[in-house]
């Protein structure tokens, strides 16, 4: 009964931090912006995906450094966040799994 307990905890505290993650990933400006050269001339576009679609919005021939340096910054948030959402999600299976295995048995 001391390990369901302890199985517990760590499901509540998991479960807290997917939702953290999933917050702070909401946060986040919303796609991230590319450079395409086009017949020689720099563009700036914004990538998203829309409705299961990748959309590029035009931004312009130049965009300030200080947005530039934003979402650049977001992009590195984004992929750390994921990356701990990712495992959350795959602890989250394991001691749901477990829990449910202990009801069987026990």
């Amino acid at each position: 009964m001391v390990i369901k307990g302890v199985l517990k905890e760590e499901l509540r505290n998991s479960l807290r931090m997917k939702k953290r993650y999933e917050d702070e990933l909401a946060k986040l400006p919303k796609g991230s912006l590319i450079k395409k050269k086009i017949k020689g001339h720099e563009y700036y576009y914004l990538l998203l995906r829309e409705e299961g679609k990748v959309r590029f919005v035009y931004k312009g021939k130049e965009v300030p450094l200080n947005i530039i340096k934003k979402y650049r910054e977001a992009k590195k948030i984004r992929a750390k966040y994921r990356n701990l959402l990712s495992h959350v999600k795959k602890e989250i299976k394991f001691l749901e799994r477990a829990l449910k295995s202990g009801k069987k048995t026990g």
